[in-house]
């Protein structure tokens, strides 16, 4: 049984997803013009996307939170880099920063390829939010201190279940959360649900080149296990909030 009996419930009224649906190769023989248009029709659907999930986001953690300003930890880039518009996660850390109901934000590092370092504090200085770049291991103990009120991440894969994949490192920022007493929220646009797969075990997880890990520190020869992406189990998560809906756990 799904553990989001509520998501349906929770459903907005609207015109469905905000990604376009159609493809804009099948325009090709209309022309350049044709073409053109309807990949800006997707760019413009993603923005307002971006936006309603950042929004929905925001006022959920508000509330979860008890509309203190609030210290948010997150993790890889899902902001305009990654998403187009305000982004997923980041998003939400952004719809919170014009509210003037943001304290400041830890940044993982996001190893082996650093885009947290590398993206999202960028991102974050050029909006002119606090923020501070922790090591991917040092995060479960930085929440275990109360330097966070909430986890907030994004989601390359949303199973029927409600099991989560997104960049390695996300179980590990669920388990603290939820040790915590805190929340952990997945932003995530419509098109990442995904209702033809299971379960979480059911979903490929890539293993990328071992010298992504190993580099030039670690001796000659040396293998790695460099999954790029781990499963956080439904039970785990606070919440899913797209561009349509609040999906919470029954």
């Amino acid at each position: 049984m799904s553990p989001w009996p509520s998501a349906r419930a929770t459903a907005r009224a609207g015109t469905g997803p905000g990604w376009t649906r159609r493809s804009s190769a099948a325009l090709i023989p209309q022309g350049r013009a044709a073409v053109e248009a309807a990949a800006l029709a997707v760019v413009g659907a993603a923005v307002t996307a971006s936006e309603q999930i950042s929004r929905r986001g925001a006022d959920w953690l508000r509330q979860a939170c008890g509309g203190r300003r609030l210290r948010v930890h997150t993790h890889c880039n899902t902001g305009s880099l990654a998403c187009l518009g305000w982004g997923t996660a980041l998003g939400v850390i952004r719809a919170l920063h014009a509210d003037g109901a943001l304290e400041h934000v830890i940044v993982d590092e996001t190893r082996p390829l650093l885009q947290g370092a590398r993206l999202t504090c960028w991102e974050l200085g050029h909006l002119g939010i606090e923020h501070r770049l922790a090591c991917d291991g040092a995060a479960p103990f930085l929440i275990s201190q109360g330097l966070a009120d909430a986890v907030v991440v994004g989601a390359d894969r949303v199973a029927a279940n409600g099991d989560v994949a997104n960049k390695i490192g996300t179980y590990s920022l669920a388990l603290a959360a939820r040790a915590a007493g805190i929340p952990f929220l997945v932003a995530a646009p419509e098109s990442t649900l995904d209702p033809s797969t299971p379960s979480g075990s059911a979903i490929p997880i890539e293993q990328r080149a071992d010298e992504e890990v190993t580099g030039t520190a670690a001796p000659a020869g040396t293998r790695a296990l460099n999954y790029a992406f781990d499963v956080t189990p439904a039970e785990l998560v606070s919440a899913v909030v797209t561009e349509e809906r609040l999906i919470l756990p029954g």
